[in-house]
């Protein structure tokens, strides 16, 4: 699909994210079932899906047919950050057929020593027709992201950033608000979405797509919910 019929697929849809990373229950180093959630989320309606790892751009891909949002989660010395933080993870999601890349666009340390303006540079230089979407905490991140040519923006690591650390609870809603005024390009709000009434109101606000996770695909984050009810 082209960048403008995959944007005006998630246009007003909700993009079910479906990862589980080492560690995790869901987590299974043999056989993901990864796919299944997604096929579970397509099945409900969703036009789109998120996901980490190679196994599961490829397999939600083939399981579902659905376009994804891929992304690498790996560590390395010197990164505070780490989804798809060097070539090496963007060069795996373009083998894995990602139809857009999700990169780290936080303004903390690189062990490259580039600014993630300069690395997303680099990756569009390597890839011309890449489709790059920028995980931002703050709203300068993504301006700086825009500029250096990401073509959409989201809000996703709000709240996990030292700058940000004290965004949490709610969405972030006034964030994809101004997000949505200054930015020309499409607006993805994700990260603690947790109801429909929540997705909702992001989409109200202007968001082009909004992005869920926790609240449908990782069921040990939902029962916690439940548990701290009654605890």
């Amino acid at each position: 699909m082209t960048k403008e019929e995959l944007f005006k697929l998630m246009k007003g849809q909700i993009i079910v994210s479906c990862q589980a990373t080492p560690g995790e229950p869901l987590y299974d180093p043999d056989r993901s079932v990864m796919p299944l959630m997604a096929l579970a989320a397509r099945e409900a309606g969703a036009k789109m899906i998120r996901t980490s790892s190679v196994r599961d751009i490829v397999g939600i891909r083939e399981r579902t047919g659905l376009p994804v949002i891929g992304l690498i989660k790996r560590e390395y010395p010197g990164y505070a950050g780490r989804i798809t933080m060097t070539m090496r993870e963007v060069d795996e999601c373009m083998e894995a057929l990602a139809d857009i890349v999700s990169i780290d666009c936080t303004r903390r340390p690189r062990g490259d020593g580039l600014t993630p303006a300069e690395f997303l540079r680099n990756v569009r230089d390597k890839y011309p027709n890449i489709i790059i979407m920028a995980d931002c905490a703050t709203l300068r991140e993504a301006e700086d992201a825009w500029e250096a040519g990401a073509d959409l923006v989201g809000s996703t690591m709000n709240g996990y950033t030292e700058e940000t650390a004290d965004c949490q609870g709610d969405p972030n809603f006034e964030l994809v608000r101004q997000m949505v005024k200054v930015l020309p390009c499409p607006v993805i709000a994700e990260g603690r979405v947790h109801t429909p009434e929540q997705a909702r109101k992001m989409l109200e606000i202007g968001a082009w797509a909004v992005v869920v996770g926790g609240a449908i695909t990782r069921p040990l984050e939902i029962a916690r919910r439940f548990m701290a009810v009654i605890s």
